[in-house]
C-alpha cells in the first residue's frame, strides 16, 4: 500500500510546491494510480505482490470507473443545460465602463441584457405628478438607466409629504417638486437626462408633450388629469403605465388600446362623483404603500421597454397592504368606450 500512498504524496507535494492548479494535481494523480495498476495487472499470476495487492488494485480500478463516470454524466449534463438556457447577452455597445458597471445586474438578466439595457437607454418616459407614487417610480427609472425622463407636476414640496414622497427630503420644502426630484434623479444617476416641467399638465399641453415620449407613468391624485393622460396616449399609441392609492390598497394596470389591452375608461368609464373619493389627506395613506406600488409601475415601465415578461396588459393588480394580498384581475377592452372604441389595434 505504502508503494502507492507514497508516489501520491510526492506528486501533490511537487504540485503545491510549484503552484500548480488543483486540477493538474488531480490528473497527475490518476495517472500515478493508474500506472500503479497497469502494473500490477502485468504481474505474472501468483506473484506473492500481486496476490497481496490485487484487491487494491481492483479497488482503484473501480473506484476510477465510477469517478469517469461521474464526470462524464457532469460534462453531458452541463452541455444539456447550456442548450436549453441561453448565454448571458454581451455588454452593450457604446457603454463606459462606469455605466457597465452600474448596469451588470440587469445586463446579466438574460430577459434584458445588453440590447434591454440599451432600449432602457434610448428611451424616454414621462412620469406625471412627482408625489407619493411618482416618487418612487422615478427614482428606479433614473436608477435603471432610462435615457430621458421628463416628469411633470405644479406642486412645491411640503412637510406632509414627506412621510412618503421619499424623493424629497426636508431641505427641498417649498421647491418645486419637479426640481427636488430632478436634482435626487441626477444625484443618482449622472447618465440620465431629466426635464422638469414646473406646470400642470393641461389639455392644449398634453398632446404636443406626450408624443414627444415612449411610454408614460402616471402617479398623479386626480382624476380630470387621469382621464386626460388616458385620452391623449391612447390617441397617440403611447403605453400607459397608471396606480392610484386608497388608504392601505393600492392598484396598477398597464393602459394600451394600441396593442388590443383594454384604455383607463375601459375599466373606469365615468369618475366617481364629487365627495365620494377621497383624497390622501382627507382619508390618509401609509407611509410605504407608495414605495410599494410605485416600484411596480417602474417594474411595469422597464418590462414594456424591454420587452421582458408579460406586463399588466389586459389586468390589473391590487395590492392590500393591511392584509398582505395581492389579487389579479382581467380586464377587457371595451367596443363601445369612448375614448379607445374605434382607434386600429395590433396584437398584444
Amino acid at each position: 500500500m505504502i508503494l502507492l500512498i507514497l508516489p501520491l504524496i510526492v506528486v501533490w507535494g511537487i504540485g503545491a510546491a510549484t503552484g500548480a492548479p488543483m486540477r493538474q494535481r488531480y490528473v497527475m494523480m490518476a495517472v500515478v494510480t493508474a500506472i500503479w495498476a497497469a502494473m500490477q495487472f502485468a504481474l505474472p499470476a501468483g506473484n506473492p505482490m500481486r496476490v497481496d495487492t490485487e484487491y487494491l488494485a481492483q479497488s482503484f480500478v473501480g473506484g476510477g470507473v465510477i469517478v469517469a463516470g461521474i464526470w462524464g454524466y457532469r460534462r453531458l449534463f452541463g452541455r444539456i443545460k447550456a442548450r436549453v438556457t441561453p448565454d448571458v447577452q454581451a455588454p452593450p455597445r457604446g457603454f463606459s465602463g462606469a455605466e457597465l458597471d452600474r448596469y451588470a445586474r440587469h445586463v446579466i438578466l438574460r430577459e434584458i441584457g445588453g440590447v434591454g439595457q440599451k432600449a432602457l437607454r434610448e428611451a424616454k418616459v414621462l412620469v406625471v405628478g412627482a408625489g407619493g407614487l411618482g416618487s418612487p417610480a422615478l427614482q428606479y427609472l433614473a436608477a435603471a438607466g432610462v435615457g430621458t425622463i421628463g416628469v411633470i407636476d405644479d406642486d412645491t414640496v411640503e412637510a406632509t409629504n414627506l412621510q412618503r414622497q421619499v424623493i424629497h427630503t426636508d431641505a427641498m420644502i417649498d421647491v418645486p417638486k419637479v426640481h427636488s426630484a430632478a436634482q435626487a434623479m441626477v444625484a443618482q444617476n449622472p447618465y440620465v437626462t431629466v426635464r422638469p416641467y414646473h406646470r400642470r399638465l393641461t389639455a392644449d399641453i398634453a398632446s404636443e408633450l406626450i408624443a414627444d415620449y415612449d411610454l408614460v407613468v402616471d402617479g398623479c391624485d386626480d382624476f380630470e388629469t387621469r382621464y386626460l393622460v388616458n385620452s391623449v396616449c391612447a390617441q397617440a399609441g403611447v403605453p400607459l403605465v397608471a396606480a392610484a392609492l386608497t388608504q392601505w390598497e393600492g392598484q396598477i394596470s398597464v393602459y394600451d388600446p394600441a396593442r388590443n389591452a383594454p384604455c383607463y375608461a375601459c375599466v373606469f368609464p365615468e369618475a366617481p362623483a364629487a365627495g365620494l373619493s377621497a383624497t390622501c389627506a382627507e382619508a390618509g395613506v401609509l407611509g410605504p404603500l407608495p414605495g410599494v406600488v410605485g416600484a411596480m409601475m417602474a417594474t411595469e415601465a422597464v418590462k414594456v421597454i424591454t420587452g421582458a415578461g408579460d406586463p399588466l396588459r389586459g389586468r390589473m393588480m391590487i395590492y392590500d397592504a393591511l392584509y398582505a394580498e395581492v389579487r389579479v384581475i382581467s380586464a377587457k377592452r371595451r367596443g363601445d368606450c369612448a375614448v379607445c372604441g374605434g382607434l386600429n389595434t395590433e396584437a398584444a
